[in-house]
Order: structure tokens, then sequence, then C-alpha cells
């Protein structure tokens, strides 16, 4: 993968804009589209030649913003991707619980699925949750099923990774011990929004130096302001890291103009990456 610091966005941060999702899940597999944020005013293969006129040159995809699975389709995504300059850096894997006691199995197989996709996009990498049950068995679960998920990731081209999302992987400790015990197969991608508190800080810093991907998420306390304090600190975190790969702007913020939303992110990440 490349290595340097570079800016990023995810289809998350353009729900609005993308409109239709078509959630699939290992519980319920569905390609219906539904529209819970509205119709949307691109499709995903307009997206890269818009991305790359804001100056964005890489994207992370939701598994659950592609409308189909269809190899027809993956290769007019490819094709759309390649025309804007716009590298794939990661097909987003979000949903599935490899820590299951009960459906393990078959949350695997789904997500082993979706990793094959993200072979046949090109993307370099697909994210995946570390597990969402929590219990005394959970983390060596994690630890055994993520090897397995590394493997079929490598058969695939792409570089598995796992982020700091979910109890399981609440705390750093828990990250070290598992990334640790997978021999560098599997990656992280640290989200400054996921964790809160008073130990924020402190925890994002022990886990940064692990960082190969950033989801660099601003809160905003208003239609177009900012946590800019919160958000540099984060910044500063990752620079005295020495991170070196994506910044992937994630707006969640209440103001419906996304793009807006991105500019602001991106004006404030723009000296992390020069």
């Amino acid at each position: 993968m490349s290595n340097r610091p570079r800016l990023s966005t995810s289809t998350w941060s353009l729900h609005r804009v993308l409109g239709p999702v078509y959630w699939d899940s290992p519980a319920k597999p569905h390609r219906e589209p539904e529209y819970p944020y509205g119709p949307g005013n691109i499709t995903l293969l307009e997206l890269p030649a818009r991305l790359a006129q804001s100056g964005i040159h890489t994207l992370e995809i939701c598994h659950f913003h592609l409308p189909s699975r269809e190899i027809s389709y993956i290769n007019e995504l490819r094709a759309a991707l390649k025309d804007a300059g716009v590298e794939l850096f990661s097909l987003l894997i979000d949903d599935g619980d490899i820590t299951h006691p009960e459906f393990q199995a078959r949350d695997m197989k789904w997500i082993s699925g979706w990793i094959e996709i993200a072979g046949a996009l090109g993307a370099k990498a697909t994210r995946v949750i570390a597990g969402k049950t929590v219990d005394s068995g959970a983390l060596d679960r994690s630890k055994a099923a993520l090897a397995q998920l590394a493997t079929v990731a490598e058969n695939h081209g792409v570089r598995l990774m796992t982020e700091n999302w979910f109890s399981l992987l609440g705390k750093p400790e828990q990250i070290c011990e598992l990334l640790g015990s997978l021999d560098g197969r599997v990656g992280l991608c640290v989200d400054f929004g996921n964790w809160k508190g008073l130990s924020k800080y402190d925890d994002l810093q022990q886990i940064f130096p692990l960082a190969e991907s950033c989801h660099a998420k601003c809160s905003f306390s208003g239609q177009s302001e900012p946590d800019t304090e919160d958000y540099l600190h984060c910044l500063d975190l990752s620079r005295a890291a020495d991170f070196s790969g994506p910044y992937t702007l994630i707006y969640d913020g209440p103001n419906d103009d996304e793009w807006a939303g991105i500019k602001i992110e991106r004006q404030l990440v723009l000296p992390y990456v020069n």
C-alpha cells in the first residue's frame, strides 16, 4: 500500500448525497434499495470524478453503498475510479460478528464474501469489525477468526484491517494484545470519534503507532461549528506517531450539506498531509 499521508473520504460522509443504501447483513441478506437518508443526487459511479474535483483522490466505500456485486458493475466502478485518478483504499465491511458464540461461522462466511468483493474492486484493504460479543473468550475467538480472515484477504490481494470500534476493542491494551498476536497480518484503522471520556487522548496516543489508516472524524456542535480543539489534538497525536496513511475525512454532522462539512475538515487536515 502507498505509504504517504493523503486526503481521503468515506461514502458514509456522503450518505445523504448518495441516497439509497443496499443494506446487507449475515442475518438478513438484502440487496433492495432503501432510502433512510433521502433520494440522493449522485450515484456511486459518479462519485470518483466529483471527489477528484474537490481535490480528494482516495476513497473508502461502505459495503452497503454498493448497489450490485455483479462483475459488470464491479468493472464499471473500477473504471470510474481509474478514470478519475481516485485510489480505492478500503472496502468497509460494517456488519458481522466474528466472536458470536452461535453465529460465528455464518458471519465469517458472509465477511469472506465481502473480502472477495474488495479484491475484485481493486481495494488496497478491507476493514472488518473485530467482534461485537464481549465475554471471557471473545478476544481469543477474535484472534483466531482474524487470522483466518487474513488468509482470505491475502488470497484476494487485500490487506485486512480492524478498527478501535465496539467494546471488545474499547481499550488500547486489548488492541495491542490482539494485533500483537497476529504477527503483523492485520492492520489498524484509528477512528478519532469512537473513543470518548477523560482517557481518550492517552488511549489514542498508545494505538496511533499501530495505525495504517485514520478515520479523521470531527465533532460538530452546530451546523458548521467543528470542535476544532479536539480535532487538532487528535491530528497532533497522529503526527507525533509519524502516521503516514490516508486521513479519511468522516463527516457525520447535522448539516445536510455534506460537501461543506467535508470541506471544513479538509482545511483542518491539510497541514498534516503537506
